[in-house]
């Protein structure tokens, strides 16, 4: 059955992959301009970004070996929202398990999609802050190492390339944002 999806007609789809964490779907459309073509997207479960910070204002990042891209990445504390999950209490787990951080302040600093040509990826952004340390429940994939940083150097490692992690260069930018609109007041 044909339905819409703005000015794009939906002739047919059909799921090429599904798992855990990922769905490929395959739909044979009728483009804007009236031609036939098809079209994949990628919708991956929704997740989380946590920038932590100190009671110094200094951030806590990690650096961990990411699979996909074959090399170490900096990044804030990010994971994904397991079903039935509200992004806060997902991004009070991660935080836990990867840094072993309990934060008394969560800050919702809104929300991103990582790719919106072909990907539904939808990421919720917090700031944790007052912070308590415990142990670490990182996962057997995960070997992960805290990095702190001046939010200055946060910074200057996004402008060098050391950070390249689209949802932490964006919750820096709002964080900061969100930091002086608050202060201001």
């Amino acid at each position: 059955m044909e339905r819409h999806n703005g000015p794009w007609t939906i002739l047919d789809s059909e799921e090429e992959y599904k798992d855990d964490f990922i769905e490929v779907v395959r739909d044979d459309v009728r483009r804007p301009d009236g031609q036939l073509g098809a079209y994949a997207t990628v919708t991956m479960k929704p997740g989380v970004a946590v920038l932590v910070v100190d009671e110094d204002g200094t951030v806590v990042l990690t650096r961990q070996f990411r699979y996909a891209l074959g090399r170490d990445s900096v990044e804030v504390v990010s994971g994904g929202v397991d079903e039935g999950e509200e992004p806060l209490a997902a991004a009070r787990r991660e935080a836990k398990e990867e840094l072993g951080i309990q934060a008394e302040r969560w800050d919702d600093l809104g929300r991103i999609d990582l790719d919106t040509s072909i990907v539904r990826s939808p990421v919720s952004l917090f700031m944790a802050r007052e912070l308590s340390w415990t142990e670490t429940e990182q996962e057997g994939t995960e070997e992960i190492e805290p990095v702190k940083a001046s939010y200055a150097e946060a910074i200057r490692m996004i402008e060098d390339g050391t950070i390249m992690h689209a949802p932490t260069c964006v919750l820096l930018l709002k964080a900061r944002a969100f930091v002086e609109s608050t202060s201001a007041h």
